[in-house]
């Protein structure tokens, strides 16, 4: 008997890690009957198809959310075709409300588990392996019986909450370090991004969360936890993603295990953390300064700023406490800190958003996620929708058409200024030269906004520019409605290139360089034979560092365009040295540092 746990990812870099829980959780003697598949939705539905079908399990089980269940219906209608004796189950979210109506669309479908899967999951597997043999743990003779599943005309009692110190640790089962990487079922893990909790549930009761269903907090023991972070340490994995929905709503507790990373950091790993961030007192920032720049990463769902928003959905954030906190936080430039921002929420307008806009975008954070509300089944939002006029798509992700306060066509518009904010802002492409424009603009908002009107009438949001080309288009663009000199902008946006790559080819609107060539080689040569400013270069001929590295002269003090001083012409130019082998873990960008003769000083 082979049961196949099958997860469908949205991207390649992301791994599942409720199929290995299952899998680990049904203990030892079940294990050799378990087998694990992951797919991406990048996947043709027919290439996973053929690939279940080359497998031929006895059963197969999905972990549906909302980014996979289109893809899944399509597959479970598909599937008894060719594989017409192998059963089929499903679990996860999306799937968890509503049961009987999945299972009347879907009659092919043997049963859903309902909510936590690990101890359903481990007795399904038991009667399957064992009948009922009691040497195998199965204690059931009927799935029916089975607590936790949803089946044609019944729906068997809930289970109890699980306790999280019984959940295995898969990873140290999983993981092998050896010459060519870390590897994970033979899937190099280099490049993938870990998943793991240290707590269930949520103190919050967001209105349009699903954690909010589920507010008994449960805790992985913290000897454990520092145990298996331990491991993760030691196999130098480079990021590990915390799955708590509210990492440091205990607060002594979230203190101890970012004090112990702090104590243990191997230099390489970075850890991410959802917190809350009205949360984050003196002790937090003192202990966050000391940090490894790129040890952990900070998202915060600020959401909104309007107060009724915040009632109306239930949440009591200290705003100015998250952007005194923010700033702080930024000043330290050794954490990315991610906010995040809904459009549709109820007494939002389009007005009203464009303040929450500019009053996070005032936080400066180094991502800022403008996210649409998605109407998830189950949540109190979902319950009231109508009572909002909240109307949203039928298919997942249930995502936001218009509101009482919000129409479609404004949304339709954030959608656009959306995507000028993660190819202008979040890209961190444009860090100089974005803060130059907004001084032509009443507001943040209203330069994306702006930006976003120029896309549409260039026809760019239906042919796209290539990521080399944004530089020309954001130069146009502010040639054509800001006002500011175009030798200026053009030093700005040639100096966020380079920070960002060292470019074979020079692009159109950077400046001549030949006059200054002899200049630079004379550098390069002094840096051969006695190096003040590359010391990481030692036994490299001067012609291979000036390929390596990359430099650059100015007639503006571009480097100070975030400091809200006015940028003025020198007579003479400055030179920049781009150093690629510093880069920056937080923002990604080279080390840039001013060089004078005799003097210098960084950036």
């Amino acid at each position: 008997m082979q049961f196949l746990l099958t997860a469908i990812n949205a991207k390649f870099i992301h791994s599942n890690p409720a199929i290995y829980s299952l899998r680990a959780y049904a203990g030892e003697k079940l294990q050799p009957h378990i087998a694990l598949a992951e797919y991406t939705i990048n996947n043709r539905m027919d290439e996973i198809l053929s690939d279940l079908y080359s497998r031929r399990p006895n059963a197969i089980g999905f972990s549906c959310y909302i980014w996979n269940w289109n893809l899944i219906q399509e597959l479970i209608v598909e599937l008894p075709k060719v594989l017409p004796e192998t059963d089929i189950w499903l679990g996860g979210p999306e799937v968890s409300v509503e049961t009987s109506g999945i299972l009347e669309k879907f009659p092919m479908v043997k049963g859903i588990m309902v909510g936590e899967g690990e101890e359903t999951f481990k007795d399904i597997m038991a009667y399957y392996v064992g009948n009922g043999r009691p040497e195998i743990g199965s204690k059931y003779h009927n799935f029916r019986d089975i607590p936790g599943l949803a089946m044609k005309g019944k729906e068997t009692r809930r289970r109890n909450l699980t306790d999280l110190n019984d959940l295995p640790f898969f990873y140290d089962r999983l993981l092998v370090h050896d010459s060519s990487g870390s590897h994970i079922d033979g899937q190099s893990l280099g490049n993938r991004i870990l998943y793991y909790e240290t707590s269930r549930g949520c103190p919050y009761k967001c209105a349009y969360c699903l954690s909010s269903i589920d507010r008994q907090m449960r805790y992985r023991d913290i000897k454990t936890v520092k145990r298996e972070l331990k491991f993760f340490l030691s196999q130098k994995i480079p990021q590990i993603k915390l799955l708590d929905r509210t990492f440091n709503c205990r607060r002594e507790r979230a203190l101890e295990i970012w004090r112990y990373l702090v104590e243990n950091d191997n230099g390489v790993t970075n850890f991410h953390f959802e917190v809350a961030g009205e949360l984050i007192g003196e002790e937090e920032l003192a202990l966050f300064k000391s940090m490894r720049p790129g040890l952990i990463q900070l998202e915060i769902g600020v959401q909104t700023t309007n107060w009724d928003t915040l009632k109306a959905i239930s949440r009591n954030t200290d705003i100015a406490h998250i952007g005194k906190a923010v700033g702080i936080i930024r000043e330290y430039n050794n954490i990315h800190i991610h906010l995040d921002l809904i459009a549709g929420l109820p007494f939002e307008g389009y007005e009203s958003f464009k303040k929450s806009f500019n009053d996070v975008y005032a936080m400066r954070p180094h991502q800022l996620q403008l996210g649409f509300l998605k109407v998830l089944k189950g949540t109190a939002i979902w319950e009231r929708a109508r009572e909002y006029g909240i109307v949203c798509h039928d298919k997942p992700p249930y995502e936001v058409l218009y509101t009482k306060w919000i129409s479609y066509d404004q949304i339709q518009k954030l959608k656009q200024i959306e995507e000028m904010l993660e190819l202008y802002y979040n890209s961190n492409q444009f860090m100089y030269t974005l803060p130059v424009l907004q001084q032509a603009f009443a507001s943040p908002f209203e330069l994306f906004e702006k930006l976003a009107g120029y896309y549409r009438e260039k026809g760019y949001f239906t042919s796209s520019p290539a990521r080399s080309y944004r530089y020309q288009v954001l130069l146009d663009f502010a040639i054509c409605h800001t006002g500011l000199r175009k030798d200026l902008i053009k030093e700005l946006l040639t100096f966020d290139y380079y920070l960002r790559e060292n470019a074979k080819s020079r692009p159109a609107f950077c400046g001549d360089l030949s006059r200054h060539w002899d200049e630079m080689c004379i550098f390069y040569q002094m840096e051969e034979k006695n190096p003040q400013y590359l010391e990481n270069y030692s036994g490299y001929r001067a012609r291979q560092v000036m390929k390596m590295t990359h430099m650059e002269a100015f007639y503006y003090d571009v480097w100070d365009s975030g400091k809200e001083v006015e940028l003025r012409r020198h007579h003479s130019p400055r030179f920049v040295l781009f150093d690629y082998e510093k880069r920056s873990p937080v923002t990604g960008q080279a080390a840039g540092q001013v060089v004078e003769f005799p003097k210098s000083y960084r950036i």
